[in-house]
């Protein structure tokens, strides 16, 4: 069974960082990309961050270059999202995705394998 577990969410304050995990179970992890993708209340589910397990190239949504780092652990089974400088429009439900895609890609519907959401609260 496939299974995408986030974790690492919470309530900061604005400035303040959250390191979120995605651990993967029931496939070949090196094999897909992993997506973190995000929705606040209202609005559309957005691409925040990709990485590709197998040679690490990643892609990041404007609104988080240089604050936000993504990467990769195989023995764990695990991609990490560093996120750094948060701010009150970072507040949403994040969450991470796989795809058997061999380029990045940042629509979701190209996603496969979706996990369950953690929520991340940035106040002002």
């Amino acid at each position: 069974e496939v299974q995408l577990v986030e974790s690492g969410g919470g309530l900061v304050q604005a400035g303040g960082s959250l390191r979120l995990s995605c651990t993967a179970s029931g496939f070949t992890f090196d094999a897909y990309g992993i997506g973190w993708f995000r929705q606040a209340p209202g609005k559309e589910r957005e691409v925040v961050s990709c990485i590709r397990n197998w040679e690490g190239s990643t892609y990041y949504a404007d609104s988080v270059k240089g604050r936000f780092t993504i990467s990769s652990d195989s023995a764990k089974k695990t991609v990490y999202l560093q996120m750094n400088s948060l701010k009150p429009e970072d507040t949403a439900v994040y969450y991470c995705a796989a795809t058997t895609m061999t380029i990045v890609v940042i629509t979701s519907d190209m996603y496969d394998y979706w996990g369950q959401g953690t929520q991340v609260t940035v106040s002002s």
